[in-house]
């Protein structure tokens, strides 16, 4: 099950990166109508006004489409393989998910026309519970049906993943062999989706109430919710969960729910980027949003974690200075530009729980500061791209100022936390090991010897099952966990390991995880052509 959940987290992931491509450019053109940057004359001209208007367009239904977005995400990233087979089964699975939904509810006598605010409300509704009703139906793709979200992509990706994997190798009798296989999946769809249909139609209602509910508890927990987050979200980086915990933050009701423009939004970052798209900003809402997002992780992630590599350099041996001078400086500027932190945090967090339990409490202690002095920075990175964007040139509304003075402090307290607990408890951070796999950690391996490098440190071809990767991660099925060399994955560019299992493994790479990933599979396709 916890193999399992890993696999969906990373899934969710899918559509992360164009969501934060779409805010950054949100992000960007918002600067332009900032008449204390560009000036009045300049934000208000017409080719301006045009440009900010098409991006927002552009945006706008990106968001919309984020159920569908997840649905394929997820259809594929739970497909063992043909995911592309799975990605075109998703798309009927989605669209029939909701047609017959929408059925159901026309059959009760429900539409858009009588659970809008005002028909509810002349109908004897009082206000509050006629926007409580409205906001459960939405349109989506043109359907009338349940404001299902995300939620509604992840169950008929998750049904999609079962069904291709169940079926997708099925051979019929001869005279109906042309239907066999992939051809197979979109047919078991079609009858079978309707089953989720009618269940959902159901059981909906309930969880909704559930997930408003467990919202409604988060929001009203006020600092408390956001250092339990803050904290939680670190704690869980060395099993892959914080991944499933970062999407219900960001695009469920988990994260808030908001009403901008007369449209109801749900999640701390769709709700974030809706606020910053809105022609007057209501900085309740953007504060209220924006607790969850990355303002709470610019301290310890532009600020804190350079400062342990730099401790973790000062504490190493000198005769190893030359050898991890340069592993550190990249990790640390990675963590500084882009907010991608495990490089650093596999460093010390397998070694060293003081310095991960201590990590994951600075981490919630920022999201509460932040939280407390109001400040309203936003978007999903968490480095010195999204501060310089959603902070400083969006004015001084966002309260950067306060998130540079904090990570000022926190650059400190790393510093001074990692080198006193590194000498007193004699942690063998990078620098700290008389082995001779650092002689070589620094030597850079190219294309096909990279993969080759890879493939023997992993048991050779053989023990190789499934290769994968999320941003910072090679995540591999294996046959057999125990008979890797993690000083031959050091060598390869390794910053650590996680056994999940006796079959499930994750090799952290970083930022060079997509390279490693590739080269291990071009030399998996390459001996598998020759064999």
């Amino acid at each position: 099950m916890r193999t399992y959940v890993q696999k969906l987290g990373k899934s969710l992931m899918g559509p992360l990166s164009i969501i934060v491509a779409s805010g950054l450019l949100l992000g960007i053109v918002s600067i332009l109508q900032n008449p204390t940057l560009v000036g009045e004359g300049f934000a208000n001209a017409t080719i301006i006004q045009g440009i900010v208007g098409g991006v927002q367009t552009v945006v706008g239904t990106m968001f919309g489409l984020l159920p569908i977005l997840f649905a394929i995400s997820v259809a594929i990233g739970m497909s063992h393989e043909d995911k592309e087979i799975a990605a075109f089964s998703v798309v009927i699975a989605f669209i029939l998910f909701h047609v017959v939904i929408n059925y159901l509810l026309k059959l009760k006598g429900i539409d858009a026309d009588n659970t809008t605010v005002e028909h509810l409300m002349e109908n004897g509704m009082s206000q509050i519970r006629a926007v409580e009703t409205s906001n459960m139906y939405e349109t989506m793709l043109g359907t009338f049906t349940y404001r299902m979200g995300v939620f509604g992509g992840i169950i008929t990706g998750l049904w999609t993943a079962m069904i291709h994997n169940r079926y997708h190798t099925k051979q019929l009798p001869t005279a109906f062999s042309f239907f066999s296989g992939n051809r197979f999946v979109p047919i078991m769809i079609i009858l079978t989706i309707p089953i989720v249909s009618i269940i959902s139609y159901f059981v909906w209602p309930f969880f909704n109430t559930a997930i408003n509910a467990l919202g409604g508890l988060i929001g009203n927990s006020g600092v408390i919710g956001t250092f339990l987050y803050g904290f939680s979200e670190r704690l869980l980086i060395p099993t892959g969960l914080h991944h499933v915990l970062n999407q219900l933050i960001r695009f469920t009701p988990i994260g808030g729910t908001a009403t901008i423009d007369g449209e109801t939004i749900s999640g701390a970052l769709t709700i974030f980027n809706a606020e910053l798209a809105a022609p007057v900003k209501d900085m309740e809402i953007m504060r209220n949003a924006t607790r969850f997002l990355t303002q709470g992780t610019h301290p310890f992630m532009v600020f804190g974690l350079p400062a342990a590599c730099y401790a973790m350099y000062k504490t190493s041996y000198l005769t190893q200075r030359p050898k991890i001078k340069g592993m550190l400086i990249a990790a640390a500027a990675t963590s500084f530009v882009t907010g991608i932190t495990e490089p650093i945090e596999f460093a010390f967090i397998f070694i060293s729980p003081i310095l991960w339990v201590f990590h994951a409490f600075m981490s919630g202690l920022s999201f509460m500061i932040m939280n407390l002095l109001g400040v309203a920075v936003g978007n999903a990175g968490g480095g010195m791209i999204d501060l310089a964007i959603f902070g400083i040139l969006q004015g001084t509304y966002t309260r950067w100022y306060l998130v540079v003075a904090l990570g000022l402090v926190y650059a400190v307290v790393y510093y001074f936390v990692f080198k006193y607990v590194i000498e007193r408890f004699d942690i063998k951070t990078p620098g700290r090991s008389k082995d001779d796999v650092l002689e070589d950690a620094d030597e850079e391996v190219a294309g096909s010897e990279l993969g080759s490098l890879i493939m023997q440190a992993l048991g050779g071809f053989d023990n190789i099952k499934e290769i994968d990767n999320c941003i910072s991660r090679l995540r591999l099925v294996l046959e057999d966990t125990s008979i890797i060399n993690e000083q031959r994955l050091k060598k390869t560019g390794s910053m650590g390991i996680v056994r999940i299992d006796e079959k499930n493994l994750q090799v952290v790479y970083g930022g060079k995880v997509e390279n490693a990933a590739r080269s291990l599979k071009n030399e998996m396709k390459s001996i598998k052509r020759n064999q």
